[in-house]
């Protein structure tokens, strides 16, 4: 059977309020879509007569030595589909990607225990907006360059700047490969099932190539898109039996379409609570220095659980500026109403908050650099606020303004002569992405045609 090429691309993310927060599920996250997008091409890998090949090619044409070869097999015992790396080369160093490879086993191990399955030879080719890298190759940013450009480094060697492209990659691969090898009967993108499927399937595999359980807000927006978001119990995920053990595949059937012993998912996903007023914009700002984010969590939490009662105080105190940021939001949009003060207010709360929780856990959530930076942001005519998104650090900030091109331009005269004071951030650049209320969507397979490598048979 050959299968029609597919598209689908998810958005990337910035989580605006609810750092560190979002990890309880006391407390709820305000994350924003953004149109930076990864894409991801499923095609037929054409064979001669008689060739039979048990092979997935992945190419990631935008970086350099990024193809990657998996052999796939169905196990015994209900083990599901295992996927195996291949050398091309027996002196060629293998070049893993966990969340590929991973993402690969899970999507493909759900299908097995759904149908019986028809995995024929496909090439899939993942490309990322321009907005997701940055790299000492890249150009400039202007109206003439490529939509993908070639970022001219190996993909370890890439500089990330935090839209969350690890999330958009496995919900994007686990979109189009079920897309591809599914019939629309049992599985169709723009469904309200089928989205709750890629949701609870991308969560798992996301975690799985992560080594741990996280927040999870990251794969929901990339799902979704812009979402008020309270996070699952992690426990949803350890009654899961282990890939390539038996009854894997129909213990992760149970898990994603929620049915006994599982149970549903106590995700909360919010979507109609996010709005943007029209008018304002999000604008996010590379800062390209460095932070642990993991270390960094560890000990925040770590903190907390020294210090619960004073810790809780001030989550909750954060949480409601975190809530009034949304609401008021929402209300702005509903009602055209131009509030901008009480959305400066919200902004002064929030970063408040995340001051005191800095100092308290020694954490540099917003470290002196960026104050000094947000501020001098926030003087700038047409800046609503500003924060340090997700983790916080030194790697970005997120700013709400008014979408008017001076605004824009007096930002960038600012970072243009800003005085790097510190060994931890370096040049400050504005990425070219805005807010998406959209989450993942079945794209046009002939708009890549010039980015897309031959198939091999």
């Amino acid at each position: 059977m050959v299968h029609n090429a597919v598209a689908v691309s998810a958005p990337g993310k910035v989580l605006l309020a609810g750092g560190y927060l979002c990890l309880d599920r006391t407390y709820t996250a305000l994350v924003f879509g953004l149109d930076a997008r990864i894409h991801v091409v499923v095609r037929p890998i054409p064979t001669r007569r008689g060739v039979e090949l048990s092979e997935i090619e992945v190419t990631s044409p935008q970086f350099q030595e990024a193809a990657w070869n998996y052999g796939y097999r169905l196990g015994g015992s209900g083990s599901g589909m295992s996927v195996t790396q291949l050398r091309m080369d027996a002196d060629l160093h293998v070049n893993r990607n966990v969340f590929i490879e991973t993402t690969l086993g899970y999507a493909l191990s759900y299908i097995s225990a759904i149908t019986s399955p028809t995995i024929t030879p496909a090439s899939i080719t993942i490309l990322a907006d321009n907005d997701y890298y940055s790299t000492p190759a890249a150009p400039a940013a202007t109206s003439t360059q490529p939509r993908f450009r070639d970022f001219g480094v190996k993909l370890r060697k890439a500089h990330k700047t935090g839209l969350g492209s690890s999330a958009a990659l496995v919900t994007a691969i686990t979109a189009a490969v079920l897309s591809y090898y599914l019939p629309s009967k049992l599985f169709d993108l723009d469904s309200d099932r089928s989205k709750r499927i890629i949701h609870n399937l991308a969560q798992a595999a996301h975690c799985a190539a992560q080594g741990k359980v996280g927040s999870g807000f990251d794969v929901a927006s990339a799902v979704y898109g812009s979402c008020l978001y309270r996070r699952f119990s992690p426990t949803i995920l350890s009654k899961s039996a282990d890939p390539g053990t038996s009854g894997f595949s129909k213990s992760l059937r149970e898990l994603v379409e929620e049915l006994p012993p599982h149970g549903q998912w106590n995700t909360e996903i919010h979507r109609d609570a996010v709005k943007v007023p029209k008018g304002l914009r999000l604008l996010m700002c590379d800062v390209s220095g460095g932070s642990e984010t993991p270390g960094m969590v560890k000990k925040v939490l770590a903190w907390r659980q020294e210090n619960p009662a004073e810790a809780n105080e001030i989550w909750s105190d954060l949480h409601a500026a975190n809530d009034s940021l949304a609401k008021e939001l929402r209300a702005m949009a509903e009602a055209q109403d131009f509030g901008l003060e009480r959305l400066r207010s919200c902004f002064t709360r929030i970063r408040r908050g995340i001051k005191i929780m800095s100092e308290k856990s020694g954490v540099p959530i917003e470290p002196a650099e960026q104050t000094e930076l947000i501020n001098a942001c926030e003087a700038v005519p047409g800046v609503i606020g500003g924060v340090v998104p997700g983790a916080g650090g030194y790697d970005a900030i997120s700013l709400l303004i008014e979408d008017r091109e001076e605004t824009v331009a007096a930002l960038q005269k600012l970072f243009d002569g800003w005085n790097v004071k510190s060994e931890h951030s370096g040049k400050v650049s504005i990425l070219g992405v805005r807010q998406d209320m959209q989450g993942v969507r079945v794209e046009q397979v002939d708009q890549y045609q010039e980015w897309l490598p031959p198939t091999s048979p």
